[in-house]
């Protein structure tokens, strides 16, 4: 067994034991055809406000610019998938923000698993990411070998469907590289697409994020939710799963193991009356370590007043 061969089995494995449920490997190199598609996404408008999606366009398409002679990148999938679920009547809340901060929870493996690379390999360089740095983190997740793209622009897999988050790896370590996922396995449905309450998804793969709840109730900064899309949030406060619940795909997914994803009471069990009535001071105390805290106190009641006039 070849050293590379050694130390890519040595990473899944302590990967798995991580508690990430999947772990695939990619080549370094620049995404050009990814790169393409960004562009054009870009100049379409579909990333609304988030002038973040705009910045370090040269980093986000080449990982050695991120990590200096980077050989590999390492791609891994945390599953969220809650045993629990909501009470009738209560604001939905994605189930992604049930529990602690997925950021934190990722950041703390990543640091462990390049802790481990470097107590058992030897000195290397290498930095974790988790979706808030200028990586394409669902194209590497296919050039792993870990799924496919699916019509509502999120990764699948067969034994899990999408809900997981996706974590990055990119090192200067030489690591065996798997075959890249380049099949796709959504046909001709598109449950998603119609399913979509504001039709965000304008194309398979594509979604305009000035249309999508999930921008709306969480990266929208505007004082209000713009009127014509009031009566189509469809009881969402924060996130959006629709075009995830009624992919077929999701039949398999499994409830996760990670005691840090348990849900917070209050997500489960508020109803709108009581988020209407709950103090800034409150909020901050309950949701100090959760991702609801991006949308801020005032962000949240203005999610909240979007809901109580829907008809």
């Amino acid at each position: 067994m070849s050293p590379a061969q050694k130390n890519t089995e040595l990473i899944k494995t302590e990967a798995a034991r991580l508690g990430f449920s999947a772990c695939g490997i990619a080549v370094a190199t620049q995404l050009d055809d990814d790169a393409r598609r960004l562009e054009q996404w870009l100049q379409n408008g579909f990333q609304a406000d988030m002038q973040y999606m705009e910045r370090n366009f040269d980093l986000r398409i080449d990982p050695r610019k991120l990590v200096p002679g980077a050989k590999s990148v390492i791609t891994m999938l945390l599953n969220y998938f809650p045993s629990q679920v909501q009470q009738p009547n209560t604001p939905h809340i994605a189930k992604y923000a049930w529990g602690t901060d997925y950021h934190y929870v990722i950041k703390d493996k990543l640091n462990e698993l390049l802790f481990f690379i470097k107590q058992h390999i030897g000195e290397v360089d290498g930095r974790g990411f988790v979706d808030s740095a200028p990586v394409l983190e669902r194209s590497w997740a296919t050039r792993s070998g870990l799924g496919w793209v699916g019509k509502n622009a999120n990764l699948l897999t067969k034994q899990a469907g999408s809900f997981f988050f996706i974590a990055t790896l990119i090192t200067d370590l030489e690591l065996v590289p798997d075959n890249a996922f380049n099949t796709d396995h959504c046909g001709t449905c598109t449950r998603c697409i119609d399913a979509c309450p504001t039709d965000a998804i304008i194309a398979p793969g594509t979604v305009d994020a000035n249309k999508c709840i999930s921008y709306l109730t969480i990266e929208l900064k505007d004082a209000l939710i713009p009127g014509e899309l009031h009566s189509k949030m469809d009881n969402w406060m924060f996130g959006c799963d629709v075009c995830q619940d009624v992919c077929p795909w999701n039949r398999f997914s499994k409830p996760n193991t990670e005691s840090a994803f348990t849900p917070i009471p209050e997500i489960l069990n508020l109803s709108l009356q009581q988020w209407e009535q709950m103090s800034e001071d409150h909020f901050k105390s309950v949701f100090k370590n959760s991702p609801l805290k991006r949308s801020k106190f005032t962000g949240i009641q203005r999610n909240v007043k979007a809901l109580k006039i829907v008809p």
